[in-house]
């Protein structure tokens, strides 16, 4: 074991090739994870957002919250169920933003809502939005009105919220009233009438079940289709496909990290053989010489973490705002542990290698 720090405290550039391959799999980890949550989340936001047990859709909506269209008379029914606590309407128009003194134009989700939550607070006045902070990096600033649509309807932002999008559009959180004008002075096509809404969000008493209560509301209605929190989240177009995707490209990824570690340190095994059948002449165990190895193969992969993670923070920082990375900490945090496992587990690829090494034949091979 010693012998093995000390060959890393000596002799580190033996270990550069295999550290910079594994710097880059970590960048390319930490890039790949900070992008699946940027989609995710920057797709998922305007749902989440609203601490719903349960969302209502139409019933001829498949699940989609621009098709989906439901009224008061839903409403009083959704009310009249056993169970149910609190009921608020939400709707999303997809527009363009123009922000005073920008050139480009930014994509917006304008969201009518109802309901105050924990990352949202009750609704605002006319006029008036508050912005997801994700528009801040197209150059939107506090005060100022900003141009929705194009009829450009004036919309004041008053106030930040965080993690609010939908489908990757910037969210902007108005009341009921002001969605309606913005939805159909924009879309003369498809109009919203007073009290409609596309989904309403339902909050339970806490004293039933998410699935009773899903199933109680559809009955009442016969005309609805409500969904969990969870449910309406993957039921968001693209979502599943992409998570999977990615999923898969990062296992893939991982596997190929460990695949790494395990052919340096099987070469490094052959070059060695030598001086571990010398060392097991004069009483070391193969247990000894192997863990040795992990000591390596470890070491080499928090040091390229660390690196990799430096590069991926300068890399954020010059993003282009259009690219939905977002590097959270619990993926950062499951990024270590998988690249730490595969290169531990590359190491020990060398465990059978090094047992079967006979210190007398090596040695009479050496001399």
């Amino acid at each position: 074991m010693k012998i093995a720090v000390l060959e890393l405290v000596r002799r580190p550039g033996r270990f550069v090739v295999v550290g910079g391959a594994l710097t880059l799999l970590t960048l390319l980890l930490l890039f790949l994870g900070g992008l699946l949550d940027g989609l995710f989340l920057n797709s998922t936001g305007a749902i989440r957002a609203n601490d719903a047990d349960a969302l209502v859709f139409s019933d001829d909506a498949r699940q989609s919250f621009l098709r989906s269209t439901v009224d008061d008379d839903v409403r009083a029914e959704i009310l009249a169920v056993d169970g149910v606590g609190e009921v608020g309407g939400l709707g999303l128009s997809l527009l363009g933003v123009a922000i005073p003194g920008e050139r480009e134009i930014a994509d917006g989700a304008v969201a009518g809502y109802e309901l105050a939550s924990g990352a949202l607070p009750a609704p605002p006045s006319p006029g008036q939005a508050y912005a997801d902070r994700r528009l801040e990096k197209f150059g939107a600033r506090l005060g100022q009105t900003v141009l929705v649509g194009p009829a450009e309807v004036p919309l004041e932002l008053i106030g930040w919220v965080e993690d609010t999008n939908y489908l990757l559009q910037n969210g902007l959180w108005v009341e009921p009233d002001t969605w309606r004008s913005v939805q159909t002075t924009n879309r003369p096509d498809a109009p919203v009438g007073a009290g409609e809404f596309q989904t309403f969000i339902v909050r339970s008493t806490g004293t039933i079940e998410t699935d009773e209560l899903i199933a109680r509301i559809d009955s009442a209605t016969g005309r609805t289709e409500t969904l969990s929190e969870n449910d309406a989240v993957f039921a968001v177009p693209g979502i599943t496909e992409q998570n999977a995707t990615f999923t898969a490209v990062i296992g893939v990824t991982i596997f190929v990290t460990g695949l790494v570690v395990a052919l340096f340190f099987a070469l490094l095994t052959i070059e060695r053989q030598g001086l571990y059948a010398l060392l097991k002449a004069i009483g070391g165990s193969s247990r000894t010489l192997v863990a040795g190895v992990v000591v390596q193969s470890l070491a080499v992969a928090l040091g390229a973490y660390l690196l990799g993670a430096l590069l991926t923070a300068g890399l954020a920082q010059i993003l282009p705002p259009s690219v939905p990375a977002q590097f959270e900490l619990g993926r950062a945090a499951i990024t270590l542990v998988a690249v730490t496992a595969a290169a531990v587990a590359g190491g020990l690829i060398s465990f059978r290698r090094i047992t079967r090494i006979d210190p007398a034949t090596a040695i009479g091979a050496g001399a």
